[in-house]
């Protein structure tokens, strides 16, 4: 199914030239929406006619969902920052979701209050119906494939940081779980239990390829991530995305630690510390062999994960 949708977050430039390089997406165009006069000039814009910087988009939701493009967006602008984004500072650079289907609304709604969790200030994108748009001047159109080096505010290598969609997998009953895990797999990923150290079924491994949630298949970590720290459980230096893992204080065992636990799941995976490589962020993802399972770079189509091979290109 073909959808469409309007995200404002910032110098429009950028933008388009970050959601041009994610799969799904079909097509894109620049302009300016949600202001009070027709057909406005770049240069009416930037004096006040009140319209946002804002892309137009048009996607696959068989590829892509609606929350997955928030997701996207998220990681490109600062949603507490009020009309300004990077250098850029006016009412034409705010924020803004404005959509065209009004099922749309509640899924952007449910979402912003999600991420304002994550925030000490205010979100303040705007959430509103799109109430007009007007194509911008063709030089604006795909402006930074016609100009390499123009400016632009945002990191474009950012898309390469994958949304991994968690609607596509579920959290199993009790008693499922108790049939599906090992003793130990259970014991770990449903009663924080941990493992033995050095004589776990990853530990050693060096094989190329991801590691997924062994509850309900959501990719959690990446072999290019993995390092031999001694501990004598896995480590990475950091999860697959972000948005795949959560963190807990844990003062249990007199210790004063984050608990690491995957998204979906809310499977025990192990804990965080910050004694990791320097070069690669500091992070140490202590994690149980048991509360993993390992799908190795050649079956990734096989096993649904196929959008995944592309973390693997340098």
């Amino acid at each position: 199914m073909i959808k469409e949708i309007y995200l404002a977050g910032g110098c429009f430039w950028g933008v388009q030239a970050y959601f041009d390089k994610i799969d799904g997406i079909v097509e894109t165009k620049v302009g300016y929406a949600n202001g009070e006069k027709e057909n406005p000039t770049y240069e009416e814009v930037c004096k006040g006619s009140g319209h946002s910087e804002t892309l137009y988009i048009k996607y696959d939701n068989n590829i892509l969902s609606l929350k997955m493009i928030l997701q996207y967006y998220f990681r490109i602008i600062d949603p507490t920052s009020l009309n300004k984004q990077g250098n850029d500072i006016g009412v034409q650079y705010r924020t803004g979701v404005y959509f065209v289907d009004e099922t749309d609304e509640e899924i952007i709604l449910n979402f912003i209050n999600q991420e304002q969790i994550k925030y000490s200030k205010k979100i303040v994108v705007e959430i509103l119906k799109l109430e007009n748009f007007y194509s911008a001047e063709e030089y604006h159109q795909k402006y930074l494939e016609k100009n390499p080096g123009g400016y632009c505010h945002i990191n474009l290598k950012a898309f390469k940081d994958i949304v991994i969609d968690d609607e596509k997998y579920e959290k199993a009953s009790e008693k499922i779980l108790r049939e599906k895990l090992t003793k130990i797999q259970y014991a770990v990923t449903q009663e924080n239990a941990t493992e033995a150290p050095f004589k776990n079924e990853y530990n050693n491994c060096n094989d190329k390829g991801i590691y997924v949630d062994i509850t309900t298949g959501e990719p959690l970590f990446i072999s290019t991530n993995k390092f031999h720290s001694g501990c004598g459980w896995p480590s990475f230096t950091k999860p697959i995305t972000m948005e795949v893992v959560n963190y807990i204080e844990d003062k249990s065992h007199g210790m004063n630690r984050i608990e690491v636990r995957s998204r979906v799941g809310n499977a025990h995976l192990g804990h965080v510390f910050e004694d990791g490589p320097r070069e690669s962020g500091g992070l140490r993802y202590c994690i149980n062999s048991a509360a993993l399972r390992f799908i190795a770079y050649e079956n990734l189509e096989k096993e649904g994960y196929e959008d995944l091979k592309k973390l693997f290109e340098k």
